[in-house]
């Protein structure tokens, strides 16, 4: 038997076959006993985490709260002539007349959604540890293609209720049954001398917004752009 048909063994055993229940076999019987959280954290100091290490992935993190959100917005998309918006965004959004809103649906060609300027979003929850949003094409982040096309995403993250601290706290509040994107930074890739590449497989620009969020206690050194 060769390694590779040993592993297809195990994600066989794993899985949940039809009409009975998962981890009936040996690969259920891995050891769990890492770390789940690593330090403790307050709200504003896992907030404070997440969005240090969102820049450091080159994302551009803002904070604000419900009031200022709309002008926010309003500066973010101040170069964008259309944006494509999920069905249930739930945030107050800018006015300008410049602006086209774009709603999400299923007839939209991939040559239309090429042509739209930038996306908002909101997310399904966020990541201090990794710097991750995750996005489960809930009602106000729409399908997992309107973030991938468009160049430029705007991602609103409800501060500290979406934020946990690390990936074994996030996996149990996340449906893995929906169609899951994990987002840390930008679209980037390195070519063959290492030179970064930005946008080859999604956004070029990435905007997260930290929405309730108040610099008041924010922990010196966070970086945010």
């Amino acid at each position: 038997m060769t390694g590779k048909d040993r592993i297809l063994a195990r994600i066989r055993r794993a899985v949940t076959p039809p009409g009975g229940q998962a981890g009936t076999g040996t690969g259920a019987d891995v050891p769990r006993d890492y770390l789940r959280v690593h330090g403790a954290r307050t709200p504003d100091e896992r907030v404070d985490l997440l969005a240090a290490n969102l820049a450091e992935y080159r994302a551009r993190v803002h904070r604000t709260d419900g009031d200022g959100l709309r002008d926010l917005l309003g500066r973010l998309l101040a170069d964008a002539a259309t944006v494509q918006l999920p069905p249930a965004l739930g945030h107050r959004l800018p006015s300008e007349p410049s602006l086209t809103f774009v709603p999400d649906r299923a007839a939209q060609t991939p040559r239309e959604l090429d042509r739209v300027d930038a996306v908002v979003t909101g997310c399904a929850l966020a990541i201090a540890e990794t710097g991750t949003i995750v996005l489960d094409g809930g009602p106000d982040q729409g399908r997992r293609r309107i973030t991938l096309v468009p160049d430029h995403h705007i991602c609103l993250v409800r501060v500290p209720d979406q934020v946990v601290d690390s990936v074994p706290e996030a996996l149990p509040l996340l449906d893995p049954r929906r169609p899951l994107t994990w987002i840390s930074g930008p679209s980037a890739t390195s070519d063959i001398e290492l030179e970064r590449v930005e946008g080859v497989h999604g956004p070029r620009r990435l905007d997260v917004v930290l929405v309730g969020a108040s610099d008041r206690g924010r922990r010196p050194g966070a970086r945010e752009r």
